[in-house]
């Protein structure tokens, strides 16, 4: 049974879908505890900088949809912000406290960095030393 639960969001449709199979998966079990990390990368930050006046606001709308779908399920969650990049620093992350799962969207919003440097839901399943569910 999963107790700790890391969902790896970054705000796209694919995100949104993970958060609905780690809920799924979490409800289960009433000690379950979901915790989302969002990661911000340079080129994040840069967009955050140049589109918005407050880039905490524009990180928090981000994951807004995530955050709802645990909201509407009355599960315990909490939000952790990372820096770094995505896949490493999802690695690194998972693999220091020790997660029971990890669920991560196929695909998320940088399409063109995926295509080129692979997409961070595999580097994240080729490292994580747990189970790794990847929702397409």
């Amino acid at each position: 049974m999963f107790t700790k639960i890391l969902v790896a969001s970054d705000g796209s449709k694919h995100a949104v879908k993970a958060t609905e199979k780690a809920v799924y998966i979490a409800s289960a079990n009433p000690n379950a505890v979901v915790e989302v990390v969002y990661v911000v990368d340079a080129q994040t930050s840069k967009a955050d900088v140049l589109h918005s006046k407050d880039k905490e606001v524009t990180r928090k709308e981000r994951i807004l949809s995530t955050e709802q779908v645990l909201k509407d399920n009355n599960l315990n969650y909490k939000v952790t912000t990372l820096h770094g990049e995505p896949g490493p620093t999802i690695v690194d992350y998972a693999n220091s406290n020790e997660f029971d799962v990890v669920v991560i969207g196929s695909r998320g919003l940088n399409t063109l960095q995926e295509m080129v440097l692979g997409s961070v839901s595999h580097k994240v399943a080729k490292r994580v030393n747990c189970p790794v569910l990847i929702v397409k």
